[in-house]
């Protein structure tokens, strides 16, 4: 397992990322001393499909929800202003 000082690590961080992300751990070190590793995280497995209308009853949407947005927002969200 290989150590880099905190300074490679700033120069060469999208590299270094797709090494962790193919399996490797690196490890940090600060003046040649390691503080901290950076590892692959497993990836989160689905327990099947997921139910709908958990949330059925818990919440209403309001009518106005469908209204349309103020012309000023929408110039805004465009970028027009």
């Amino acid at each position: 397992m290989e150590a880099l000082n905190v300074h490679e690590v700033k120069a060469q961080l999208s590299s270094i990322l797709d090494r962790v992300e193919a399996g490797e751990t690196v490890r940090l070190a600060r003046r040649n001393k390691v503080i901290a590793e950076i590892r692959p995280v497993a990836a989160e497995k689905l327990q099947g499909k997921r139910p709908i209308g958990l949330m059925k009853g818990r919440f209403e949407v309001p009518d106005s929800f469908f209204d349309p947005l103020p012309d000023e927002l929408l110039r805004k969200m465009l970028g027009e202003e």
